[in-house]
């Protein structure tokens, strides 16, 4: 089911932290026919969750949730035919090891989030267990969202690893593991260490890491308003249920205004009841909401891979001219500054022009090495630059679509409810009319 190779119109992006050798096998892993993804080649759903009980690594007895992949070529439905489709589970962890591996494989990729593992920003009607059967749909839903995401990514729907996560049940860890991905991960210390050192930063790639810290500021505050509201709408049709409530007991002491009463208690009971599908479909945006907060996490983890990069490149160049610098001072005799060595000479005399000859061709082979080094640091740099840049717009592009649809979306459903609340009390004056 991969994407077919045998155009010459191919887009070859590889990861920029692997040897020669390692390259050459990830290109023919990411080898993408432009225009081609595998979401059009294959039918990708996380059809159900069940929850399951076992033992875990220490022997212990555990409960956890697995879920349905079903797959299915897209050539057999549009055939006529409607085969059965291939299926296997996987576990919330094994997702996790997905994303991981991408992430470390894919540098310059803004990598598309899992779903939160617990519940966040809820308001207080709302569950927050994990195990909860609301909140393990809305996983599933995120879960599927997910691979579909990866499987309309013009790279990384052609990687190996993610074909056989989603067709192979038996053998993937063991797969992933022999890609030796997490031996290439960075430390955070190593990345940090890199941020506040960095002295020639691309100024696009900051601005987009403050712009990714903004983004996730704005985002948590929207959603922590949400939360709020939905407490308060909540309250709002549940007190309704009491007009009801009153309504129907008042119609029991009335002869000619019973009727009336009567039927306005029925539709406030019917509004006040209407509130829980209100509120989950209030959960559908908001988790579209809380995927572009985690992708934030991924958009500056692309930035502080080329902040890392650049440093990098910045030490090595640093280190040549050091180097440079030595071969100067021992060609000429000259310490150009304060150093352990100009004292050792004052102290113990001159090196013999053997020792210096010995010296100077030993500093050629490492310049020659350091200059080999930074050429290869500035390649990669320059790589990871353009292949970073080209997702990023990419990813901008899909992100505005995304938030306008769903704030679009949030306002026509805000909309609709407000027109039920009028309609309600509308039902309840002509009832009243009535009397």
């Amino acid at each position: 089911m991969m994407a077919d190779t045998g155009s010459e119109d191919i887009a070859v992006i590889g990861n920029t932290d692997l040897t020669p050798a390692e390259l050459e096998n990830n290109i023919k892993n990411t080898m993408v026919e432009k225009g081609t993804t595998l979401l059009k080649k294959m039918e990708i759903s996380v059809a159900e969750a069940e929850k399951r009980t076992g033992k875990n690594a220490v022997n212990m007895h555990e409960t956890y949730t697995v879920y349905l992949i079903e797959t299915r070529p897209v050539d057999a439905a549009s055939e006529g035919g409607n085969p059965a489709p291939d299926t296997l589970w996987r576990r919330y962890s094994e997702f996790e090891l997905l994303r991981n591996y991408l992430l470390v494989t894919y540098p310059y990729i803004v990598v598309p989030p899992l779903p939160e593992k617990r519940a966040e920003f809820v308001w207080h009607k709302l569950s927050a267990d994990n195990m909860d059967p609301d909140f393990v749909e809305r996983r599933r839903v995120g879960l599927e969202n997910f691979l579909l995401r990866v499987a309309s990514h013009p790279v990384l729907c052609s990687d190996k690893i993610f074909y056989t996560f989603l067709t192979e049940e038996n053998g993937w860890k063991e797969a992933v593991f022999e890609t030796g991905f997490q031996a290439k991960a960075d430390s955070r210390l190593k990345a940090l260490n890199a941020t506040f050192r960095v002295k020639n930063a691309d100024k696009r790639f900051a601005d987009m890491k403050h712009y990714g810290d903004e983004l996730q500021s704005v985002i948590s505050q929207l959603l922590r308003v949400r939360a709020r509201v939905a407490d308060r709408l909540y309250g709002v049709y549940k007190v309704h249920g009491n007009y009801g409530r009153v309504f129907s007991e008042w119609s029991a002491i009335e002869r000619e205004m019973g009727d009336g009463l009567q039927s306005a208690g029925h539709h406030m009971d019917a509004y006040a009841a209407s509130v829980d599908d209100i509120l989950e479909e209030e959960e559908h945006y908001a988790d579209q909401l809380k995927e572009y907060l985690f992708y934030t996490e991924a958009l500056r983890a692309v930035c502080r891979k080329h902040e890392l990069t650049q440093y990098e490149l910045e030490t090595a160049t640093q280190d040549l001219s050091y180097k440079k610098q030595q071969r100067e001072e021992l060609a000429t005799g000259t310490i150009r500054t304060f150093s352990l060595k100009g004292m050792t000479s004052k102290l113990f005399g001159q090196e013999t022009p053997e020792q210096r000859e010995a010296k100077l061709k030993m500093l050629e082979g490492q310049i020659e090495e350091g200059e080999e080094a930074v050429k290869e640091k500035n390649a990669e740099c320059e790589e990871f630059v353009k292949n970073a840049w080209v997702d990023i717009e990419r990813f901008k592009d899909q992100k505005d679509q995304d938030l306008r649809e769903a704030l679009i979306g949030y306002a026509i459903m805000q909309i609709s409810m407000c027109k039920k609340g009028i309609q309600v009390w509308n039902n309840a004056k002509e009832c009243f009319n009535k009397m």
